[in-house]
């Protein structure tokens, strides 16, 4: 008779080589890819709880170990040996190409789970894929063309205007900004989600976000009242339409990612995101029914002035039959993700950008020369029809954001057992075959792209020249991902930055705020740091606002 000592060590060491049997099985179908062997999966539990260190990956690790991360070769394996699958991580866009073009054309999907953050209403464009994706993309798509762009030109001018003088810039010749992302805004809420009828709050905005912010995204009514709180309906107490946009926002991987039974429980922590949601939802599904009996009314026209994301998403979705149409929660679906996950990049790749600009004089006056030089015809402010020649304008934009990705990982899982074709290191031609099988995940690390040397020259330095001249399409420049399923909102994030950074820089000379006998290098490397949420976030950038004669 064994003893209960003897039991429990039998069972730890069935335990331990259950372990190890794993373990190799998880090495093979990396097919012994060298890489790391952490104990826990990052992206997953309870890996991506800790921070990135000696002992765990984190979620972070491709970014805190971005010059080391790909050091054993553009393919590294992750095997986590004690919780999680194993993945493949690669920084070649040959290998991304393979993997990231559509479930319709190739073996690889974009799983389900590598989106929830994207799901918190219906199915959407940027979180499908294979047939669905392209249903989205038949609706979606049409709704960026030249006539929004150009809205959004003008909004993000008059975003600028008021900004100036919300926040008292006007009269100012200095202006000092602890946080370029934590100003407190005067933001309207989008009309796309109003029923035409005006209102207006204050919300602690970032600067950065207004050239992304509701009203350009959907276009915003003009009138402007301090006293109207507008509600979803008359039974939703207290809680107005705005100040539940806000809690969803502020809590949106809870509502995403938290089990159902912990949502049930009414915790007092997240009860009043439980009720925004429900508001949220509410009043946006009144706006879809109101939308679609306007269009079927003739009232809503397209064709005007009136250019806004929601309009034209509904316009596309009428004019459709059964099989193409949208439902309500996926309409809703995407305008959420265009709004949310829009205007979190561009905020963000619009503080990078100032902050490289306020430590590196000589490119921030070589722009400021070819904005006055396009306005040097006597004319003050600048014009969608300027933005082509703007190009120096648009490339400190995409430095920054080619630095600071903020689609940092592109997960991808094989459908069947395939073979990927991995191309030889720098400097070797040819291929070699890396076989993947059924499920295998493969993660397309963007960090890894945009600092890989085979791409870019000396790509730890802040070099806007390297875009001069490349045109706003170009797939050389990748951080909008790459072909059919690349960033449908690219042409309206770079017209919104080229609009914004063109009249900020016309305006203001942008400094550092250094600490005292801190040197700029020393600045950038305390300050232009990033972290990860759900896209690529960037630390606080403290900048001095210089006004110029």
């Amino acid at each position: 008779m064994l003893s209960t000592l003897q039991v429990t060590s039998l069972l730890l060491v069935v335990l331990v080589l259950s372990r190890l049997v794993r373990y190799r099985q998880k090495i093979k179908t990396v097919q012994h890819l060298p890489g790391f062997r952490p104990p826990f999966k990052p992206l997953g539990l309870p890996g991506v709880l800790f921070k990135t260190s000696w002992w765990n990956m984190g979620a972070e690790a491709h970014w805190v170990l971005r010059r080391t991360f790909h050091k054993s070769g553009e393919n590294v394996s992750v095997v986590p040996f004690l919780i999680g699958a194993p993945a493949i991580y690669t920084s070649n866009l040959d290998v991304a190409r393979q993997v990231i073009i559509g479930g319709h054309k190739t073996d690889f999907i974009k799983p389900v789970s590598a989106s929830r953050a994207l799901l918190l209403w219906g199915m959407n464009l940027v979180a499908s894929d294979t047939d669905v994706w392209r249903k989205h993309r038949r609706i979606v798509g049409p709704a960026f063309n030249n006539k929004l762009y150009e809205s959004v030109w003008s909004f993000t001018a008059k975003t600028y205007y008021d900004m100036m003088r919300a926040e008292g810039w006007d009269g100012a010749k200095e202006v000092n900004v602890t946080a370029v992302q934590s100003l407190t805004l005067k933001v309207r809420f989008p009309a796309c989600l109003v029923d035409h009828r005006p209102l207006w709050f204050r919300v602690p905005f970032r600067l950065v976000r207004m050239t992304l912010d509701l009203r350009n995204l959907c276009h915003l009514n003009h009138t402007l009242h301090r006293t109207t709180p507008l509600q979803a309906s008359e039974d939703d107490g207290d809680m107005s339409v705005n100040e539940a946009f806000r809690l969803v926002a502020e809590e949106s991987l809870f509502l995403t990612f938290a089990p159902k039974w912990l949502k049930d429980l009414r915790l007092k922590r997240f009860a009043p995101a439980m009720t925004a949601f429900e508001v949220l939802t509410k009043f946006m599904r009144k706006q879809v029914t109101k939308r679609r009996e306007d269009i079927s009314n003739g009232v809503v026209e397209i064709e005007t002035e009136q250019v806004n994301v929601f309009n034209l998403i509904m316009q596309a979705n009428h004019d459709e039959d059964g099989k193409y149409a949208l439902d309500d929660l996926e309409v809703i679906g995407n305008v959420w993700v265009l709004l949310f996950a829009g205007h979190e990049t561009t905020a963000h790749s619009l503080a990078a950008t100032l902050g490289f600009l306020s430590i590196h004089e000589e490119i921030q006056q070589e722009v400021y020369d070819q904005i006055k030089q396009v306005l040097l015809d006597g004319r003050t402010e600048p014009t969608v029809e300027d933005y082509t020649r703007l190009d120096k304008v648009l490339a400190v934009f995409y430095e920054a954001l080619r630095m600071f990705p903020a689609g940092h990982l592109l997960i991808r899982e094989a459908t069947k057992d395939t073979v990927l074709q991995i191309p030889n290191p720098l400097g070797q031609d040819g291929f070699t075959s890396l076989p993947v099988p059924k499920g295998g995940q493969i993660v397309v690390d963007m960090v890894g792209v945009q600092y890989n040397p085979r791409y870019f020259d000396e790509p730890e330095l802040y070099k806007p020249a390297r875009w001069y001249g490349v045109p706003n399409e170009s797939e050389a420049f990748t951080a909008f991902s790459v072909g059919p399923r690349a960033c449908v909102g690219r042409k309206f994030a770079t017209t919104e930055a080229v609009s914004f950074l063109t009249l900020l820089l016309r305006d203001w000379e942008i400094k550092p705020i250094l600490n005292e006998g801190e040197t700029k290098e020393e600045w950038r490397n305390r300050v232009l740091d990033a972290r990860v949420v759900v896209t690529l976030g960037i630390n606080d950038v403290p900048l001095k606002f210089v006004r110029r004669e």
